[in-house]
């Protein structure tokens, strides 16, 4: 097996989905505007800065599905993929895909973002195989706030791929080559676990140390 594997935001997307879903919740007038946007946007610069706490960060951005519901908030998800995920996928990003799963690769997307947020977005991308953070539910379907299960997020990274080669009756060692494109200083764990780490977009301490490792980077946006 060939695993090309895709962080999803400031990766293949120009922008941060999560954060950006908690604006259009804002929007929506599901959140008080300056109470949400100040906390969504203390919880990004912790994810950038190495510090997030990712059960705490999920109570919070998980919090108005459960208040509206599930058919309320698919509907809401409806409009979000129309009017912010779709005019900022770039034909660059979905041709990078296109050439992994031509090649006969296994593209899968592994992401820290929760599934409600990005499984529309990996079908939008043409990618049936996601790796996200699973949502514990009530029995209605509703977030409870907790996550199910590892969180792929850092070191989860790792841990969540082992977990879906497992699945297939696979282990690392059946992977021949990986590559795994990513910006972010918190997916190194996964980057140092590959065969090709690709730095993406990175961010600046990612690229400092992509440039002394030597691993390939791709400004996928200019």
């Amino acid at each position: 097996m060939r695993l090309a594997l895709f962080d999803l935001d400031h990766t293949l997307l120009p922008l941060d989905s999560d954060h950006a879903w908690g604006q259009f919740t804002v929007e929506l007038g599901w959140r008080d505007a300056e109470t949400h946007t100040r906390a969504n946007d203390a919880f990004y610069e912790q994810y950038k800065a190495g510090t997030l706490d990712i059960h705490e960060y999920i109570r919070f951005s998980v919090a108005p599905l459960a208040e509206h519901g599930v058919d309320k908030s698919n509907a809401a998800h409806r409009r979000f993929m129309d009017q912010v995920i779709r005019p900022a996928i770039r034909p660059v990003a979905v041709e990078l895909v296109r050439r992994h799963q031509a090649a006969g690769d296994q593209v899968v997307i592994v992401t820290a973002t929760n599934e409600f947020v990005t499984r529309p977005i990996a079908a939008a991308f043409g990618v049936s195989e996601l790796i996200a953070i699973d949502l514990e539910r009530d029995p209605q379907g509703n977030p409870t706030g907790a996550i199910w299960g590892t969180p792929s997020f850092r070191e989860g990274k790792v841990a969540r791929v082992e977990q879906w080669l497992a699945s297939r009756g696979l282990s690392w060692a059946d992977v021949e080559h990986s590559s795994f494109y990513s910006d972010s200083l918190n997916d190194l764990p996964l980057l140092e676990k590959v065969t090709e780490p690709v730095a993406t977009n990175p961010d600046p301490r990612l690229s400092a140390i992509a440039t002394e490792r030597g691993w390939r980077i791709l400004n996928l946006f200019e």
